[in-house]
């Protein structure tokens, strides 16, 4: 078997009861461990890797063509995860409009609502600020994904909810999503199951960290 020969190998269409609980342990390690990491940074130290990140995020947005017209999701940053409302703000006055996340039904997909300097918001689900439920309904063209881990083929390890993967299954057009992560987050795999689905593209600190092939071809 490929597995007995590279421990590393995975197939996620051979996904049976007893794999799938080993992989959801080493998950729920992983998303501790990685915590760690990032809340030993310390306030400074993610100061700084945020706005490394939104240097980066700035040049990659403009290559790609985010202008006025474009709808782009961000997120609320929780629990030490890089803060890019800064960068929002910028997109909001050069014309962008500008999304944020939210559940509103548990174990679905999310939906995102209109999001300005202005938006008065109210807390969701966790706790975690979002627009109220009369702001503007929208569909991203580009998303913004924050990652406890990434892989070079683009996987993302999030808080272990599952809304970002229904989210990009319901999307049609999907948007080009764009995860945010710290260069030390990088995982060799994170035994992508068959409800997992790769973003297009992984930025750290350091700038673009990892691309999907086919990514270009969205939009």
């Amino acid at each position: 078997m490929a597995g007995e020969v590279d421990l590393a190998y995975f197939d996620p269409l051979g996904v049976d009861p007893g794999q799938a609980r080993d992989v959801a342990r080493w998950r729920r390690a992983e998303r501790v461990r990685l915590a760690g990491l990032r809340k030993g940074l310390g306030q400074a130290g993610r100061a700084q890797v945020s706005d490394r990140i939104a240097g980066h995020l700035g040049r990659v947005l403009a290559t790609r063509g985010v202008g006025s017209g474009c709808v782009l999701s961000g997120y609320w940053p929780i629990k030490e995860e890089p803060d890019l409302r800064p960068t929002l703000t910028d997109l909001h006055c050069a014309g962008v409009t500008v999304a944020l996340p939210v559940v509103e039904t548990r174990a679905a997909p999310l939906v995102f609502r209109r999001w300005t300097p202005e938006t008065k918001l109210v807390r969701g689900d966790w706790n975690i600020p979002v627009p109220p439920p009369d702001a503007d309904m929208l569909v991203p063209d580009f998303a913004l994904a924050p990652c406890l881990g990434w892989t070079d083929d683009c996987y993302r390890l999030g808080w272990g909810g599952g809304y970002f993967d229904r989210t990009l299954a319901a999307l049609t057009p999907r948007p080009i999503t764009i995860g945010i992560a710290l260069n030390a987050a990088r995982l060799p795999t994170i035994f992508p199951q068959p409800h997992d689905i790769p973003l297009d593209l992984i930025l750290t600190e350091d700038g673009v960290a990892a691309t999907r092939p086919d990514s270009r071809t969205h939009r």
